[in-house]
């Protein structure tokens, strides 16, 4: 879209530069990036939604700098990664002798984001006991630090990221609803890399230029049966595992040509409990790969074709197609020899699947 690609002078361009790493031009990227900047302008607390690995920090960054609060501080907590019993000191930090250990004083991170922004990653593990806490600042702008009676006050606009349902946890009461209620203000919907593949031959280009500068190595060419596989893989790590394959990718290439990482990660992942699969080596071809990872998806899903969490769904493909593909690498699903009596009997089993032998 026009405001994230046409670039000003000046400060504009500092503040666009972190735009230049959220790569892709796909729909689903686009709407992304609309709301990015319709709520940017604000100062409404926004909630990040999305799997693990799909830039849910990179787009916390862009809202931070095309806000008004851009050149204030943007502060940064990861609340998986914070002990519960220290989590409550990094979010507003103590006095000396609080609590033992606090040998000084010391300032939160609400205190640090003041007059700026604060991004709370993993909001969904802050635990039950600290989340009347976090809601009382978000709505009064106020805190203590621990072990003081004095109210400090604060400027801060939020923004959190989870990669958990937390319409779920609160059903299940894991969440407070009024908590989740003041942070979904305006929620933010990452879709996983499966759901944006016109974007993957961009991001392969982009992280083959990143390492290979790093690296200090030339890579010319990106074989179009590698693009072709990355374009099929199911990428359940997102664009994190991607960018960490073209890594090891670049580390194994040689004479300028781009490897492929895709086979031996799907002989890994796919394993011994696929029977009869010829599972693909490091040496083999694009129908091995593709193989390959119709099995894993299948194997994944209990080997349901359709439906919201069945194969065609994992794979980003439509049920026709991936029944197409099967048949044109002759995928069956192995059925033991107990259950050939019942099968016979069935007229409603799919037509592709034939009993084997154990």
């Amino acid at each position: 879209m026009g405001g994230f690609e046409t670039l000003q002078s000046g400060e504009q361009d500092e503040r666009n530069c972190e735009f230049a790493r959220i790569v892709g031009k796909s729909p689903a990227l686009e709407v992304v990036l609309e709301q990015v900047e319709r709520v940017a302008r604000t100062d409404s607390t926004v909630l990040i939604q999305g799997e693990t690995g799909t830039g849910k920090e990179l787009i916390a960054q862009a809202i931070h700098n095309v806000s008004p609060r851009y050149g204030r501080p943007y502060v940064k907590l990861n609340c998986a990664a914070i002990p519960f019993d220290l989590l409550e000191s990094e979010l507003f930090g103590h006095e000396r002798g609080a609590f033992t250990g606090a040998i000084a004083q010391k300032v939160g991170r609400f205190e640090l984001a003041d007059k700026g922004t604060l991004f709370l990653d993993e909001v969904g593990d802050i635990p039950l006991a600290l989340q009347p806490k976090l809601l009382r600042v978000l709505q009064e702008q106020e805190f203590e630090r621990l072990g003081s009676g004095r109210t400090h006050r604060v400027n801060v606009r939020l923004v959190a990221a989870t990669h958990r349902n937390l319409d779920q946890m609160v059903k299940r009461n894991e969440f407070r609803c009024d908590l989740y209620y003041r942070l979904n203000v305006f929620p933010i919907a990452l879709p996983p890399l499966r759901a944006r593949r016109e974007d993957i031959a961009l991001l392969v280009t982009h992280f083959v230029e990143v390492f290979s500068r790093r690296m200090a190595k030339q890579i010319s060419n990106i074989p179009q049966e590698t693009l072709d596989a990355f374009t099929s893989y199911s990428w359940p790590g997102n664009v994190r595992e991607l960018q960490n394959l073209i890594e090891r990718a670049v580390i194994r290439s040689d004479n300028g040509v781009l490897a492929n990482p895709l086979p031996t990660l799907d002989a890994n992942l796919v394993g011994a409990n696929l029977p009869n699969t010829n599972l693909v080596g490091p040496t083999g071809t694009f129908k091995d790969s593709q193989r390959a990872l119709i099995l894993q998806a299948l194997q994944a899903a209990g080997w349901i074709i359709g439906g919201p969490d069945g194969a065609a769904a994992r794979l980003g493909l439509k049920r026709t197609t991936l029944i197409a593909k099967m048949k044109k690498l002759e995928i069956s699903r192995p059925v033991r020899k107990d259950d050939m009596d019942r099968l016979s009997e069935s007229r409603e089993c799919e037509p592709w699947l034939q009993p084997t032998a154990e």
